[in-house]
């Protein structure tokens, strides 16, 4: 069976869809057979880089390793249950064609609570949530009072709590949980200090690792409209990489190794 990773929380703008770019196209770079699903079902960012990808490689007669995307199927409804939810089994369908070709599926989640997320969030084998490196979106995992002690398990904490007993009830293995803290900033600033520290403190609680993820870089921005990563840029002719586009590329193979994925290194 395929290793299904997601990738969410229920906040925009935190790096989602790159960071599932990033990973599916250093893990096909690898050799892997990997499957694409975006649940994002109005922005679909995830899902308009890999076809930005395809029309980019095609222009230019490129053959850039390139996730297999997949699609939510329509249903007939009116051949399910009363009790069944249609989204439920266009996810599941969705899952089963991806699965029988490929060694990973990726899931990228919409910034909102939606069935189809929270029906992803049971599926994960390994779960990645990106979040900017601040107590705003810390909000998103944890209660804090305004001495910034925690008080408990926020609404998305929550969720993904409910995931992992759907996953027990089924037999499955506990997801891997990993927070991912993009943004960071280059300097041991007093409040960075203090989000990893109750980042720790919270992991211990409510059972997930944290690691490092990217830093602000514009260079994501400007390789999106031809579904490019940071490993693709020799490709296109850019030998003599500057030292924003070295660092990043660190940052992306040690996050790789930090997933600790079945049968992976980062050997890029």
């Amino acid at each position: 069976m395929s290793h299904i990773i997601v990738v969410g929380n229920e906040k925009g703008g935190s790096g989602k869809s790159t960071t599932c770019m990033h990973i599916a196209t250093a893990l096909a770079r690898m050799g892997k057979r990997v499957g694409a699903l975006d649940l994002d079902v109005r922005q679909r960012s995830f899902g308009r880089y890999i076809e930005n990808r395809q029309a980019f490689a095609a222009s230019e007669g490129l053959d850039l390793p390139t996730p297999q995307l997949g699609a939510l199927p329509q249903l007939d409804e009116s051949k399910l249950d009363a009790l069944d939810n249609i989204d439920d089994h266009r996810l599941s369908a969705a899952v089963t064609a991806l699965d029988a070709e490929n060694d990973f599926i990726i899931i990228d989640c919409p910034g909102s609570h939606t069935r189809l997320s929270q029906v992803a969030h049971s599926l994960a084998d390994t779960l990645i949530t990106p979040l900017n490196d601040s107590f705003i979106d810390f909000d998103l995992l944890a209660r804090i009072d305004p001495a910034g002690k925690v008080l408990g398990p926020s609404i998305y904490a929550e969720m993904v709590w409910g995931a992992r007993q759907l996953r027990g009830r089924a037999g499955a293995a506990p997801a891997d949980w990993i927070v991912l803290r993009n943004r960071l900033g280059t300097q041991q600033m007093h409040n960075k200090r203090k989000v990893g520290a109750a980042l720790a403190n919270l992991s211990k609680r409510i059972g997930f690792r944290v690691a490092p993820g990217f830093s602000e870089r514009v260079i994501f921005r400007e390789l999106f409209p031809r579904g490019l990563t940071l490993l693709d840029l020799r490709d296109i002719g850019t030998e003599n990489l500057n030292m924003s586009n070295i660092a990043a590329r660190q940052e992306l193979r040690d996050l790789v190794t930090e997933l600790r994925l079945p049968g992976v290194k980062a050997a890029f």
